[in-house]
């Protein structure tokens, strides 16, 4: 008997980083970026950015209050999205806390675009 293959849809990821990993952050920063290409380009990722704890108050990414990221994914499983963030540079460097990510699935009813 034939498996079926699970569907890929959309998923929201919130990834907390760990307790004082906002140095580490900054450090691979240009590398986490660099990164995201290949993701974005095949449309695995349909958008990402960061999360704060409070308003920044400067452009200066070096005072804001990282909690943490969120994704939008492209995937048929939270095992899937694990893998992919656990290639990230950002969990090899301990900035990530993968294993208390949260994710869900998510059926968009609008995008607007920039």
């Amino acid at each position: 008997m034939a498996t079926e293959t699970p569907k890929k849809m959309e998923w929201l990821v919130v990834i907390p980083d760990f307790p004082g990993a906002q140095a580490k952050r900054l450090e691979v920063r240009p590398q986490h970026f660099a990164g995201l290409g290949p993701a974005k380009e095949s449309g695995l990722f349909q958008m990402g950015g960061a999360v704060l704890n409070d308003v920044p108050t400067s452009d200066d990414p070096s005072t804001f209050s990282f909690a943490g990221s969120t994704i939008v994914i492209q995937a048929s499983s939270r095992e899937e999205i694990k893998e992919v963030l656990r290639k990230d540079v950002y969990t090899s460097s301990g900035v990530w806390d993968v294993e208390n990510a949260q994710m869900w699935p998510l059926l968009c009813a609008f995008r607007n675009q920039k």
